[in-house]
C-alpha cells in the first residue's frame, strides 16, 4: 500500500484518513492539520520524510500563479524544504489541469454553465486553471484577489488586469507571513463576511473553499459553488444557507472531498515518486484514471 500524507497549516478538526483503490494499487490518504503552526508542519515532514510515498502541502500554496508568471511563497518554501527524501507537492499542478478539465466537462453537460453566467472567483491566483477555464467558457467574470486576499474593495474583471496588478504586488506579498494571506488554523472554522454584494450578484462562486467559507454572507440562495476540500459538515452548512448545487473538482472519498494537494501527491506516488509531473503527464493520468467531478444537488 502506498501512503500519502497531507501536512496542513489548517485546522486539526478537519483531519481525516481514508483508503482508496486506484488501478490495482491501494493508497492510504491521511490529512494532518497543525492549527496554523508552521514549526509543527516542518517537524511532521521531517518525521515522516522517507517513510511515506508522497507529501501534500496542505492549507498553503507553494506557488502563486499570476497569469503568465509563477512566484514562490517564502513561508511555503521553508516548509517544503523539510522534505529531503519524499516528494512534496502543493496541488498547483493538478489545479491547472484537473480544474480546466472539470470546466470542459461542465460545458459538455450544459446546464451549469448554460447562458451568460456571472462568476465570482474568490482568488484567481490560487485557482488560475479554474478561473481561466471559466473565462474561456464565456462566463462574466469577477476576480476577488484584491478583495478577499488583501481586503482592498476593488473587483477585477479581466485576467489582463489581474496580471498587471500581480506583477506589481506579488513580489512583495510573497514575502509576507502566509497567515496574512489565507485563512489558517481556527480561522477556517469561523466566518467573517466581506464584500457580500459580489457573492450575491454571482450565479456561480468558485475557488478555494476556505476563502469562500471565511468571507461568504450568511445566505446564498440558489447559488452554485465550484470548490474543493469539503467535509460532510461543510455540505450541510451549504445546504442550510440555501446553496443549490455543490461541485467539487476532486471526487468524494469516504464522505469528503480531499484537497488537490492530496490528490496530486497520490498521482505522484502512483507514477513512481517524481517530485512534480509535467502538465501533459497530469493530463494523461487524469484521462487514464477518469477522474470525474462530484456534483451534489442540495
Amino acid at each position: 500500500m502506498k501512503t500519502v500524507i497531507s501536512v496542513s497549516l489548517g485546522s486539526a478538526k478537519r483531519n481525516h484518513t481514508a483508503t482508496l483503490e486506484l488501478m490495482n494499487q491501494s493508497f492510504m490518504l491521511q490529512r494532518i492539520g497543525t492549527d496554523g503552526d508552521l514549526g509543527k508542519m516542518i517537524e511532521l515532514i521531517r518525521e515522516y520524510d522517507g517513510k511515506v510515498d508522497a507529501f501534500g502541502l496542505g492549507g498553503m500554496d507553494l506557488y502563486i500563479q499570476a497569469v503568465d508568471r509563477r512566484y514562490t511563497l517564502r513561508d511555503a518554501q521553508k516548509v517544503a524544504a523539510a522534505a529531503r527524501l519524499t516528494p512534496i507537492v502543493d496541488g498547483s499542478g493538478l489545479k491547472n489541469t484537473l480544474e480546466r478539465r472539470v470546466v470542459r466537462n461542465l460545458q459538455k453537460e450544459g446546464t451549469v454553465l448554460e447562458g451568460n453566467k456571472k462568476v465570482l472567483v474568490v482568488s484567481a491566483m490560487d485557482r488560475f486553471g479554474l478561473a481561466h477555464g471559466l473565462a474561456q467558457a464565456g462566463c462574466e467574470m469577477c476576480y476577488g484577489d484584491l478583495m478577499y486576499v488583501l481586503n482592498i474593495p476593488i473587483p477585477l474583471r479581466s485576467l489582463h488586469t489581474l496580471a498587471f496588478i500581480a506583477r506589481l504586488i506579488v513580489p512583495v506579498i510573497r514575502l509576507l507571513p502566509f497567515q496574512m494571506l489565507y485563512p489558517t488554523g481556527k480561522q477556517q472554522e469561523s466566518s467573517r463576511p466581506r464584500y457580500p454584494r459580489f457573492f450575491q450578484e454571482a450565479d456561480i462562486i468558485a475557488g478555494d473553499f476556505h476563502f469562500i467559507k471565511r468571507y461568504m454572507p450568511p445566505e446564498l440562495p440558489g447559488k452554485t459553488i465550484i470548490t474543493n476540500t469539503v467535509t460532510a459538515a461543510d455540505v450541510e452548512l451549504l445546504r442550510d444557507i440555501g446553496v443549490r448545487t455543490l461541485i467539487t473538482t476532486t471526487q468524494e472519498i469516504e464522505g469528503r472531498s480531499f484537497g488537490t494537494n492530496v490528490m496530486e501527491a497520490m498521482l505522484v506516488a502512483y507514477s513512481g515518486g517524481k517530485t512534480e509531473l509535467k502538465q501533459d503527464e497530469y493530463e494523461h493520468l487524469l484521462e487514464e484514471l477518469d477522474f470525474q467531478p462530484r456534483v451534489v444537488k442540495l
